[in-house]
């Protein structure tokens, strides 16, 4: 089958659509729009987008649609699982940490423990009866989590209205759903480095020889999903450089310092979930890591991988998608 792309910059990523040429480009502008009309109602960087409202106002409430509450409860739910290592309302740990600052310093422990105060989404208020939502005074949502992988999903779906049976979206890399199956490379978040396989091909270990191969790309590996999502997260290039010492963006709610882990990859039917879970992995040992994909395999189906700080990979249902290098 022959496809045709379309990439557009929304939610500070590339966003890339393929799907089947026999469709007209009009179609690019209607499944762009749904992803527009997200941005512009739920991110929390749009100026006057619910959460937005939510932020500004905080200690009172706002009104919002129902959209607003469903998805602020599956966060909450899912937040719930993942035991507080995934918080909507961890913007002040990071602009403390100074992601939105020319000349960022290392926060002092006093300052981190007065910023972590702050960030408990238990805090946040539903109302869905009034359809009201409120957060505690100088509490802050960010959406930057989830926001688009929210959006892709209510895209697809969108596609699969059209009658759209075969394409793929790739949001940035960290966030893709297949329509029928497709084969997706997952990057090695240290690619000077070389990796260790075991017998069937199979990475185990990033090490800290220096990568020698032949391959102009170091990957970890190739998987194939069929009608799912595959999320990502890892801090290989959004970090902060701090007296020569790199600090990842993706911030542990409980101890307030960036997460030493090097990369999470989810697979699952829900990008929306997924992309939520993969940043709340990101913060877990690996006895944890098992723990709770253990607890969200009874709501879900999911499989998925963790690398810790010394680079050794855990797997979670992860075989039957794995296709070599």
């Amino acid at each position: 089958m022959m496809y045709k792309v379309q990439v557009r910059f929304l939610f500070h990523s590339d966003i890339k659509i393929k799907i089947p040429e026999s469709y007209d480009d009009s179609v690019f502008d209607r499944l762009f729009g749904i992803l527009e009309n997200v941005n512009e109602k739920y991110n929390s960087y749009a100026e006057n987008s619910y959460i937005d409202k939510i932020n500004k106002n905080s200690g009172h409430f706002v009104k919002v649609n129902d959209e607003t509450i469903r998805i602020l409860n599956k966060i909450i739910h899912l937040s719930k699982i993942i035991g507080g290592e995934y918080d909507i309302t961890i913007m002040p740990l990071i602009r403390l940490w100074g992601f939105y600052k020319q000349a960022p310093i290392l926060p002092s422990f006093d300052k981190i423990k007065k910023a972590k105060r702050l960030v408990d989404y238990k805090k946040i208020i539903i109302d869905k009866k009034k359809k009201r939502v409120k957060i505690e005074k100088n509490q802050e949502i960010i959406t930057g989590s989830f926001i688009k992988a929210y959006a892709i999903e209510k895209m697809v779906q969108e596609m699969k209205k059209i009658g759209i049976k075969d394409a793929i979206v790739n949001a940035g890399g960290s966030s893709i759903i297949a329509i029928n199956e497709w084969g997706i490379i997952t990057e090695n978040p240290e690619e000077e480095r070389e990796i260790l396989r075991n017998e069937k091909g199979m990475p185990i270990k990033i090490t800290q020889n220096q990568y020698a191969g032949n391959d102009e790309y170091n990957d970890l590996f190739e998987i194939k999903i069929k009608n799912k999502s595959f999320s990502t997260s890892n801090q290989k290039n959004t970090y902060l450089l701090i007296n020569n010492e790199k600090y990842g963006h993706i911030i542990s709610p409980k101890t307030g310092f960036p997460s030493q882990n090097k990369q999470v990859g989810i697979i699952t039917k829900s990008a929306f979930f997924g992309d939520i879970i993969s940043t709340g992995m990101y913060n877990q040992t690996p006895e944890k890591f098992y723990e709770i994909m253990g607890k969200l395999s009874e709501e879900m189906e999911i499989s998925g991988f963790l690398i810790n700080k010394a680079g050794k990979i855990f797997y979670f249902n992860m075989e039957e998608y794995f296709c070599g290098k």
